[in-house]
């Protein structure tokens, strides 16, 4: 199975919790058992699997970012993003996890994040399930 997502930004960062929509996805599918590859095919975003219980651990973790990898800084990439570009090298544009259930096999309190560097945008997230 292979499905798109759209997830919306309003913010220039941000991380929104899309674990929703990919289990939304496994079930309109009827996957009990398997593998959720995920994958956002853009140089300004990434995805990752954090804690969701606690929204102030999203914020934490983009104060932290922007602290290692500030928006003003002697950059040579002429579009003005080129934070953007490495939060999104250093997070990463892919995960995998395990269905079993048909739910996805995460830990008590984790969530699965997009993560907007560049927005506000309109994004997308590719979903294959094995």
């Amino acid at each position: 199975m292979n499905r798109t997502i759209t997830v919306k930004t309003g913010s220039k960062t941000e991380l929104i919790d899309i674990t929703r929509h990919i289990e939304e996805a496994i079930r309109s599918d009827g996957v009990d058992e398997g593998i959720c590859m995920l994958f956002v095919p853009h140089t300004t975003a990434a995805i990752t699997i954090n804690e969701s219980a606690d929204p102030s651990v999203k914020s934490d973790i983009l104060m932290i970012l922007n602290k290692i990898i500030p928006w003003e800084e002697a950059y040579k990439h002429l579009e003005g993003n080129s934070p953007a570009h490495i939060k999104s090298s250093i997070i990463g544009a892919s995960e995998i996890i395990v269905v079993e259930g048909g739910r996805l096999r995460l830990g008590t309190w984790q969530g699965v994040f997009f993560c907007e560097f560049d927005g506000p945008r309109s994004r997308k997230v590719h979903i294959r399930l094995l």
